[in-house]
């Protein structure tokens, strides 16, 4: 589903963040990108979004050629794309509703669609009573599984996670954990990208560690092989 060819990344600082990286990744897998902070990891999610391009390479996507993609062509490529963050990034003033039709709504799906697709997507991750609040009055967790609803809700092909337990407790991350291999189960593709020792070493998914800029290990059934 995705591969990265060569791909090489230099900043205007001077700084290399990746040298010569190959990855591929095929439909429905699920795995982890580790690796200490400045290894690489931030650069390859970018990249992936279209945040960055390349310096060289080639980055393919369902055999598609998306290295360098015209502004316009790029909010396309993400809608089949669902992203979550760290930092949640829900809109404060809209509810949980809202901040997931949200997703739906600039894409211009139908209304009735949306009406339907939305409570449906909130009970799958257990905020079907949650749906008239707004963020402030939601826990960290509750506020990540919003996110992940949001991120979900266009039933994207490939699902990226940048450090989503960051900022949760232990049992919090691991119903999050539990979400997203259900997710993964029903076919999406997932990269993850975590500092997360104890989730990756009890996941027994593939782990790619990445040390200034290059990949170190790749492992089916991994474990997090690094320290920081």
């Amino acid at each position: 589903m995705i591969q990265l060819i060569d791909i090489y990344k230099d900043y205007k600082n001077g700084h290399r963040a990746l040298n010569g990286l190959n990855i591929k990744v095929e439909k429905g897998e699920f795995v982890f990108v580790v690796g200490a902070s400045g290894a690489g990891k931030s650069t390859f999610i970018k990249l992936l979004l279209k945040e960055e391009n390349p310096t060289n390479g080639r980055i393919l996507l369902d055999n598609r050629d998306i290295t360098y993609l015209k502004q316009r062509e790029i909010p396309y490529l993400r809608r089949n794309m669902g992203v979550v963050f760290q930092d949640f990034r829900l809109l404060p003033n809209k509810t949980v509703y809202e901040n997931v039709a949200f997703a739906m709504e600039i894409i211009e799906e139908q209304p009735k669609y949306i009406r339907r697709q939305v409570p449906m997507v909130l009970g799958m991750v257990g905020l079907s009573e949650r749906s008239r609040n707004y963020p402030h009055q939601l826990s960290g967790g509750e506020q990540q599984r919003v996110s992940l609803a949001r991120a979900i809700v266009n039933n994207p092909q490939l699902l990226i996670c940048d450090e989503p337990t960051g900022n949760l407790d232990p049992s919090t991350s691991k119903d999050i954990m539990e979400q997203l291999n259900d997710i993964n189960y029903r076919g999406t593709t997932i990269i993850m990208a975590t500092h997360a020792r104890d989730i990756v070493d009890d996941a027994q998914k593939r782990v790619i560690t990445l040390k200034n800029g290059e990949v170190i290990s790749d492992q089916q059934k991994g474990g997090y092989n690094y320290e920081d």
